[in-house]
């Protein structure tokens, strides 16, 4: 499937893609830097206190919480192995004309290229701290999927329930909740309560944190 994809400004400066045919944003128009950093890395990474993770990220998109997460990585001397599973990634094309580099790190303009370049299927060590596996499936074929450890963390960054609703299944929870260590963590945007409940019935204990601009709350599950 090949979908019309948009550069738009968000509000705090920082670009989102629009696709007019799901009349969907992938960040918030609020602002997409600020939006990702404080529902994945604040709310997740930066709560879970262990110095080597191994993440899993449904939905690679534009590649800012993975670029984030690297940044990230080089401050706080964590370890960042990260899954990401993407049906329908974003051409190269459109993602050299996004401008996270630009606004985080202009000096790392080719290291985000390589978060979208390289290859699916394989480990790539993109930094000393932060190892790359790009998977192009879904959360749907989540029963298929066989990670070669249990998850510390997960973002879970999937469209819109309205937009796409079978991403946002009790099933796909369950099995999230299989392939997760003890004391993990699962961060979202989306704070519905039907969302929050089907968390709790895969067994996850759920919090509702304050959200960023332009969002009343978000969701922490700790298994």
């Amino acid at each position: 499937m090949t979908m019309l994809h948009i550069i738009e400004l968000t509000e705090d400066g920082s670009h989102t893609l629009y696709i007019p045919e799901l009349n969907e944003h992938y960040h918030s128009t609020h602002g997409a830097v600020q939006e990702s950093l404080h529902v994945y890395l604040e709310a997740g990474l930066h709560h879970y206190d262990k110095q080597e993770v191994n993440l899993l990220e449904i939905g690679f998109g534009t590649g800012l919480n993975a670029f984030l997460t690297l940044l990230d990585t080089e401050r706080s001397g964590k370890t960042v192995k990260y899954t990401t599973l993407e049906r329908y990634p974003v051409s190269l094309a459109h993602a050299e004309k996004l401008n996270y580099s630009k606004l985080l790190d202009p000096s790392r303009k080719e290291i985000f290229i390589q978060l979208h370049s390289s290859a699916w299927g394989d480990w790539v060590d993109i930094t000393p701290t932060f190892g790359l596996k790009k998977l192009q499936t879904d959360a749907l074929r989540l029963e298929e999927f066989q990670p070669e450890a249990l998850f510390d963390l997960i973002y879970y960054d999937a469209f819109a329930p309205e937009k796409q609703p079978g991403m946002w299944t009790e099933e796909i929870f369950n099995r999230l909740y299989a392939l997760s260590n003890y004391g993990a963590m699962l961060t979202t945007y989306c704070a519905k309560g039907a969302v929050r409940r089907m968390l709790q019935t895969a067994g996850y204990r759920v919090e509702r944190l304050p959200g960023p601009p332009g969002k009343r709350e978000i969701l922490r599950a700790v298994k």
